[in-house]
């Protein structure tokens, strides 16, 4: 019987130390450098992010980031979710928000900007306008102006959302203002029609080196809208890294991550990529403004003894 009952007991312990072997390994918490995670990125800001993605891939081959592309409505409604580590949207978190994500993490999320893109106004080659007031577009958006303004999506998006807050005031837009699906179908449509202006995220039409982008500029122009910080008046200003960067072109907007993560995981370390000068060059490069680095051309001369 003592045998027996110490054969069992060995038993035990060994089926215990698989368990918790098995555990163990289940339980593999992601690190900065490796694992799988879920972000959600609003559909406005895809190109640039698609290329932080494809970089940051390449330096550290077992991270496994899964993007999704969505409305900046539906981005925060997956913030909600525990499959949804971190967004990529136009805001960060207001009072009421923070505190509300805080009582149920039982830890604050993180939220930052990363860089400044803009809401580009665009119209065909064939339009007969390609310059507008700051009123125009006001009158435009209300419904005053009757042409045709397509959106980005047909739900809440974030360029809805900011020409609404930003434009409008809080107002409602007018019955001549509809939406497409996203933004390359905003793009399709104003290329193939002279009677309506687009409303698009920078990243889609800004980057001279895309070519895909380009193209799209042989039938689409960024029309300039007037510049209300400025103090000259009768400026207008086409959106562009510079304008973006000196507060000429006045659709301007900050693009943010949030982040819910208490531990370096994954979600940390693209976030510091993406805020360090890799992330930040990439930014650039796609013509927006980073916003944790500034990058500064400089006068040198040598002289010769």
């Amino acid at each position: 019987m003592r045998k027996y009952s110490l054969f069992v007991c060995m038993l035990g312990v060994l089926l215990f130390v698989s368990c918790d072997s098995k555990e163990s390994k289940n339980a593999f918490q992601d690190n900065t450098e490796e694992g799988t995670i879920r972000i959600s990125v609003d559909e406005s800001f895809k190109p640039v992010i698609e290329e932080q993605l494809k970089v940051h891939q390449s330096s550290y081959p077992k991270a496994n980031i899964i993007a999704s592309y969505k409305s900046e409505a539906d981005c925060f409604r997956d913030l909600q979710n525990d499959s949804t580590r971190m967004i990529i949207v136009a805001r960060g978190l207001d009072e009421k928000e923070a505190e509300y994500y805080k009582s149920i993490l039982s830890y604050p999320p993180q939220y930052a900007e990363l860089a400044y893109d803009a809401v580009a106004l665009i119209v065909n080659n064939n339009a007969a306008d390609s310059i507008f007031s700051f009123q125009d577009v006001k009158d435009i958006l209300s419904g005053k102006h009757k042409i045709t303004a397509v959106m980005d999506g047909k739900s809440a998006t974030s360029t809805v959302r900011y020409l609404k807050d930003s434009v409008l005031k809080g107002g409602n837009f007018g019955a001549n203002v509809v939406a497409a699906n996203n933004s390359k179908e905003v793009i399709e449509i104003v290329t193939s029609r002279t009677d309506v202006i687009g409303f698009v995220g920078m990243s889609w039409i800004g980057d001279v080196y895309d070519k895909q982008q380009q193209s799209y500029l042989t039938k689409i122009r960024l029309a300039r809208v007037e510049c209300t910080a400025c103090l000259e008046k009768g400026i207008f200003a086409k959106p562009s890294q510079s304008t973006i960067t000196y507060g000429q072109y006045p659709l301007a907007r900050p693009l943010f991550y949030v982040l819910k993560e208490n531990h370096a995981g994954l979600g940390t370390g693209f976030m510091n990529f993406m805020s360090l000068e890799r992330g930040q060059l990439i930014f650039r490069r796609s013509f927006l403004a980073p916003a944790k680095m500034a990058f500064h051309k400089r006068q040198g001369s040598i002289k010769s003894e």
